[in-house]
């Protein structure tokens, strides 16, 4: 009888009341689907303001435009950058459910802060006419500008949390030890994308329409209803979630071995140390099987082989250690090793995030000096995003259930698409994107010139529907790219660590807004020394040189890829069979 109850145990996993977790009543799709629910809540709460808040920021903060996309960015990145920090926490101390609420509970005190500094007209600075040159509009500051930052940068810290969080949560709750278990992952993944675009399509039609229209009080209110209905939603699933249990934290044993190798290596003289250090005993190093593995099996690594890649890293294990704490297994070692191979595939995604950060800047302010009627329709500039959000929409399932399926049958491997290729797929077309924005800036400008209206304030004669097809590559780039990473990262990272590998996919896209902050910065300065003139500077979009920038980002982007295709090649998944 408790042998049988033994073998219905989750290994490694606990319920919400810290019981083991059994099989037949915890985790499985169910389990993972009310996951998918909340991310629509969540997603909905935090893109339903900053999809807008560059209009925000300039139109009643009045932030000229390069500061309104300065602060957009940083505000996005800093977001997702924070997601590391939830990704270990749920790693090392906190389950990952709990971490949830707590961050929820964080984004909604923010997003409250933001909702009542919107309705208060005292807490805002004076209105004053864009057009007018006479008297320049006050910019927010002091206390006011405190309280902006204090809730922006709660809601950042909350949906850090979360994007730390929910993911690997949902991931965690499958067998991967099955072939099924390991389609069900695969399959949350992309539906996890999908639900992240359902959050954003209401995000950027209902909200925008209400924030232009009838305030953004009720904007903000409505991200901080969602946000705290999210909650209870979550709630609904507790009975029947697995929970991984906390192994510790992973930097330790990362820092550990770093330290180790690099001692050994400066001290080393005697290369007969490498064999009198290596272990004897029969344990052994269980690498858990990839994501495409053919098989469930485990496979097992003798205790005294070291791989031959990163041989720095081998040198953790010779000798005696000068300290206890210096004292490595070879399982950590080799477990060292993943992250580090993983590292510069990290790396070659943040220029694409880097792309992806005009979405919710420039391209917002270039659709806002164009015709945004669609016959007697009026469509908030901020609501372009539609475009790509309804094609990830369409794309996402369309991709798991034909793409992927017949993949499958060509290729005769249980991934079809292996992880590598779907993200250089994404690079691809972020290139072809930034080429297309540059060439839309190009007749967006002509058409102000020959039109008459460059230094004014009115509409050009021409349709903000041209700014929508740099959105849809882009937007076909992201569903490759960010459902692809999240994939990788969590199925070739160590177990002990795969919330924190998971939201390397958010890193990657806060270093992306980060890089694009930076290069406007760097690109002004420069422009500004040799030309006298910024090419991004000043409140007036149509003197901006927007079409080079964006050809500089395409030449960016596309030596990137290049770098990306090196790493690419040399990669050895955790499986062989994904490498074919």
């Amino acid at each position: 009888m408790e042998e049988g109850q033994q073998l219905n145990k989750w290994e490694g996993y606990v319920d919400w009341r810290n019981r083991p977790a059994m099989r037949g009543h915890h985790g499985g799709m169910l389990a993972a689907s009310f996951l998918l629910v909340v991310e629509v809540l969540e997603n909905l709460a935090f893109l339903a303001n900053a999809s807008n808040l560059v209009l925000y920021l300039s139109k009643f903060m009045h932030y000229p435009p390069s500061s309104s996309a300065t602060i957009v960015t940083n505000f996005m990145g800093t977001s997702f950058l924070l997601a590391l920090l939830g990704g270990f926490l749920a790693d090392a101390f906190f389950t990952t459910y709990r971490l949830y609420l707590t961050s929820a509970a964080i984004e909604f005190m923010g997003l409250l802060i933001l909702t009542v500094q919107a309705h208060i007209p005292s807490l805002k600075p004076p209105t004053c006419g864009l057009a007018s040159t006479e008297i320049p509009c006050q910019k927010v500051n002091g206390y006011k500008e405190a309280m902006l930052f204090t809730g922006l940068y709660l809601v950042a810290l909350g949906v850090g949390g979360i994007k730390g969080s929910l993911p690997p949560h949902g991931a965690e709750q499958f067998d991967e030890t099955t072939p099924q278990g390991r389609k069900q992952r695969s399959s949350f993944f992309n539906y996890y994308v999908f639900c992240l675009s359902c959050g954003a399509l209401i995000a950027v039609t209902f909200v925008v329409w209400v924030e232009d229209n009838k305030g953004w009080q009720w904007g903000f209110g409505i991200a901080t209803a969602t946000i705290l209905t999210s909650i209870p939603v979550f709630l609904l699933g507790l009975p029947i979630y697995r929970t991984k249990i906390p192994a510790g934290s992973p930097m330790t044993t990362m820092l550990k071995v770093l330290a180790a190798s690099i001692y050994n290596n400066c001290k080393s003289t005697n290369p007969s140390n490498a064999v009198m250090g290596m272990e004897t005993s029969p344990s052994s190093y269980r690498a858990e099987s990839s994501e495409g593995e053919e098989s469930s099996a485990k496979v097992e690594v003798s205790s005294q082989t070291l791989t031959e890649d990163l041989k720095f890293l081998n040198k953790a294990k010779e000798g005696k250690p000068v300290s206890p704490i210096l004292q490595c297994t070879v399982k950590q070692v080799e477990e060292v090793k993943i992250v580090l191979r993983i590292v510069p595939i990290f790396m070659c995604t943040i220029m694409l995030n880097c792309c992806l950060a005009q979405l919710s800047t420039f391209s917002v302010q270039q659709a806002a000096t164009m015709n945004t009627k669609i016959g007697s329709l009026k469509v908030p500039p901020a609501s372009l995003p539609v475009f790509p959000v309804v094609f990830m929409m369409i794309l996402a399932p369309t991709y798991n259930h034909v793409i992927i399926p017949l993949a499958r049958k060509a290729t005769k491997t249980e991934m079809g698409i292996t992880h590598l290729r779907r993200i250089g797929t994404g690079l691809v077309l972020s290139i072809i994107a930034m080429a297309v924005a540059a060439l839309v800036e190009i007749k967006r400008k002509k058409v102000a010139v020959e039109s008459g209206l460059l230094d004014s304030a009115h509409s050009l004669p021409i349709t903000f529907l041209w700014i929508a097809l740099q959105y849809l590559f882009l937007g076909s780039a992201d569903l490759f790219t960010l459902a692809g990473m999240m994939e990788f990262f969590f199925t070739e990272a160590p177990t002990s660590m795969r919330s924190l590998a998971t939201s390397f996919s958010w890193a990657s896209l806060a270093m992306g807004y980060y890089l694009s902050s930076v290069l406007i910065s760097v690109v002004n300065n420069i422009t500004s020394t040799f030309r006298g003139t910024p090419w991004l500077s000043g409140s007036n979009l149509n003197h901006y040189h927007l079409e080079r920038f964006y050809w500089l980002m395409c030449i960016l982007s596309s030596l990137n890829f290049f770098h990306y295709l090196f790493w690419a090649n040399r990669y050895k998944y955790r499986s062989t069979s994904l490498a074919d």
